[in-house]
């Protein structure tokens, strides 16, 4: 604690079993590139959501991002939220402030940049693959951009589809399918999600939220088919930059 005590300005990463995670390695390039000597990210990995009054409680920090599985779970820690965060039902980052922490999504930002430039006019209808609480920040959006959407569960409540429902008509009318689910991230690199992918086509876009490995089992199958594919990369490294901006703005 003495080496990091030294930092006047700290980061970090709220989860579980993140060690794997994309954020520290990114901070930690973004404060060597701007010379930010005084600046550290860490990952606070929490076996408990109740560990989390342990960690705020630490001095010189300054902002943390929040990842699964706690990004739902996490708002009766905080003492405000933002307005979208607030709507979405989730935080991915928070920020410290005279008010206390405040919490923030920047999971729709991220989405809503690196799927924008993909979309054409016939993409109108989504399948959202999950439930959990990343799949609500891709729902928020998506309603932002004037697409409908249709959940689709392991264990469907009122409303959502089984992936044993899944047949040709969904394909032809859902041309955008989100993977939400950690379905296919490392170690598990052939696991991917049920359904049809015969159904596919070059009308279809495969969106992963999953970012390791870059090309999952999802977005290879996808690529077969010649459906437009994307990973979670460029999605991840845009919320990153919004997190920043939140955390260095006024307020």
């Amino acid at each position: 604690m003495a080496e990091i005590g030294r930092h006047k300005q700290r980061y970090g990463l709220v989860g579980k079993n993140i060690s794997y995670s994309f954020s520290k390695g990114y901070f930690t390039k973004k404060f060597e590139k701007l010379g930010l000597t005084n600046h550290s990210y860490e990952n606070f990995d929490l076996k408990a959501l109740s560990e989390f009054k342990s960690v705020i409680s630490q001095s010189n920090i300054k902002g943390l991002n929040v990842t699964i599985p706690y990004k739902e779970a996490i708002l009766p820690y905080l003492d405000g939220l933002d307005g979208d965060a607030k709507k979405i039902g989730a935080v991915n980052t928070i920020k410290f402030t005279k008010r206390g922490t405040i919490g923030y999504n920047t999971d729709t930002y991220g989405f809503k940049q690196s799927l924008s430039p993909l979309l054409k006019k016939h993409h109108k209808k989504a399948l959202v693959l999950g439930t959990g609480g990343a799949s609500k920040a891709i729902v928020f959006v998506l309603k932002e951009l004037g697409l409908a959407y249709q959940y689709v569960s392991r264990y469907p409540s009122q409303g959502q589809l089984s992936y044993s429902q899944l047949d040709e008509s969904h394909f032809q009318t859902f041309q955008l399918v989100v993977n939400c689910s950690p379905v296919g991230t490392h170690p598990n690199l052939e696991d991917k999600p049920l359904i049809p992918y015969d159904y596919l086509n070059e009308d279809h876009i495969l969106f992963d939220l999953i970012y390791n490995p870059l090309e999952t089992a999802f977005l290879r199958e996808g690529k077969q088919k010649r459906a437009t594919v994307q990973n979670g990369l460029p999605m991840l490294q845009f919320q990153a930059e919004k997190a920043w901006e939140i955390w260095n703005s006024n307020g």
